[in-house]
């Protein structure tokens, strides 16, 4: 392997951490993470779906193995550094985005970048508990510059989906917090833009908790962004209802049959 082909190679696998790859694969699921999340939890799907899917999760900077890097709150370049190390994995595959939270807005932002400046698109987008992006005034909170520690914990808390000795670990919350914080900087980012003139044309599916009250108010302003289906569920629990397990097995089989539909549809 030539040494450029090499350091290609060692900066995709930082980006995108893929546990349980499947050469055989006919599809790549690309998974993008919530705020203040990591790769590891939606890198452990590709462990129970099919082999005809190939799961990998983005790692962004400034945590997990990159934890020596800088945090980084500008949106294009964290599109950039993602769509270079996605193009040599989703080249010549069908593949899908699945974001939640704040993953859902960089994945969004992800598919709108690669079809603008490489004519690809995913054969279905998947976002799961997110504000549609007109809904600013709903999420004024997330871009509140002013807000304390103290008021993001408990924000956090209301979420649902955030261990309780963190929040109550002053300490271990001093060291999350600059990761929080280049997040909500992330998201006030991608939802203060004027909407893009870019309109997608593949199929849309919303996920959301049924306690998740604002959100469920508001899902339904994501059928702007696309001319394809939008379909959206609603599964029991609150932001983080897909951690209950049962969830997590349907919204895995959801995806795994969803893409092999659109796969015979293209075809």
């Amino acid at each position: 392997m030539e040494k450029g082909d090499q350091a290609g190679k060692t900066r995709n696998e930082k980006v995108l951490n893929c546990l349980y790859k499947k050469p055989e694969a006919i599809f790549k699921l690309i998974c993008f993470p919530w705020a203040g999340g990591g790769s590891t939890h939606f890198a452990k799907w590709g462990q129970d779906t099919q082999d005809l899917l190939e799961v990998h999760a983005i790692r962004l900077p400034g945590r997990e193995s990159r934890t020596g890097e800088p945090l980084v709150t500008d949106i294009y370049q964290i599109i950039d550094e993602i769509t270079c190390a996605m193009l040599p994995v989703i080249q010549g595959k069908p593949f899908a985005l699945f974001g939640h939270s704040m993953g859902a807005y960089i994945a969004f932002k992800t598919a709108l970048h690669l079809k603008e400046k490489h004519k690809l698109e995913p054969l279905h987008l998947f976002l799961s508990s997110a504000f549609s992006p007109q809904a600013k005034a709903q999420i004024q909170i997330l871009i509140d510059k002013a807000l304390s520690d103290e008021q993001i914990c408990h924000y956090l808390a209301d979420f649902g989906g955030t261990p309780m000795n963190f929040l109550e670990d002053k300490e271990l919350r001093q060291q999350y917090m600059p990761i929080m914080m280049a997040d909500v900087n992330i998201v006030s980012r991608c939802i203060s833009e004027s909407p893009s003139k870019t309109i997608l044309s593949c199929d849309l599916t919303c996920f959301r908790g049924s306690e998740d009250i604002d959100i469920a108010k508001d899902t339904e302003g994501w059928k702007d962004v696309t001319t394809g289906s939008i379909n959206i569920h609603e599964l029991p629990g609150d932001h983080f209802y897909f951690k209950n397990p049962a969830n997590e097995k349907f919204i895995k089989n959801y995806i795994t049959k969803c893409l092999e539909v659109s796969s015979l549809v293209d075809f």
